[in-house]
């Protein structure tokens, strides 16, 4: 039987979200020209709570896209359209900040910057994670860290989100 260990839970996933947002802020000295964009799945949901929680600190609206990297990633046979993928704004000349739930090896990032230079050319591109767990395979790092959680190989996080899986938290198997 697998054993489970509790990383985080819900007030521990919202405290990490608050805090991110702040560095957002404090990074780019306000929102402006600041769009959030997360990665499907578990960054949407967390992407939406950034972008939220940045609108209601700053008081204006920042935009919120969603991220379809398959057809970028190189782990993959899968082609075709990245149909899944909504960024209902322009991202020329702005600073995206990407929202992933756990950076593992870096390669869903890659292809999330691969993803998002096919539509534009950013200023910046950032990237915000509730999860660094080690192990990368490419020169990748996060800008915003929820929790550094080092793992085996072996060990498998697990990232669970209201709006997905009826609740908030971090586990390692």
């Amino acid at each position: 039987m697998e054993s489970k260990r509790i990383i985080m839970d819900d007030k521990a996933v919202q405290r990490a979200i608050a805090r991110i947002s702040y560095e957002i802020i404090e990074r780019n000295k306000g929102t402006e020209d600041l769009c959030i964009v997360g990665i499907l799945s578990r960054g949407v949901p967390i992407g939406k709570r950034i972008a939220a929680k940045l609108s209601e600190l700053e008081k204006n609206t920042v935009p919120f896209g969603s991220l379809d990297i398959t057809p970028y990633r190189d782990d993959s046979k899968s082609a075709g359209d990245d149909e899944r993928t909504e960024i209902p704004f322009d991202i020329t000349d702005k600073n995206i900040v990407i929202v992933d739930d756990v950076i593992f090896t870096g390669r869903s990032s890659r292809a999330a910057i691969d993803a998002l230079i096919k539509r534009g050319r950013p200023r910046s591109i950032q990237l915000a994670v509730l999860i660094d767990r080690g192990h990368r395979e490419l020169p990748i790092r996060a800008d915003y860290v929820g929790k550094n959680l080092p793992t085996s190989h072996s060990e498998v996080v697990r990232v669970s989100v209201e709006e997905i899986d009826g609740s908030d938290g971090v586990a390692i198997y």
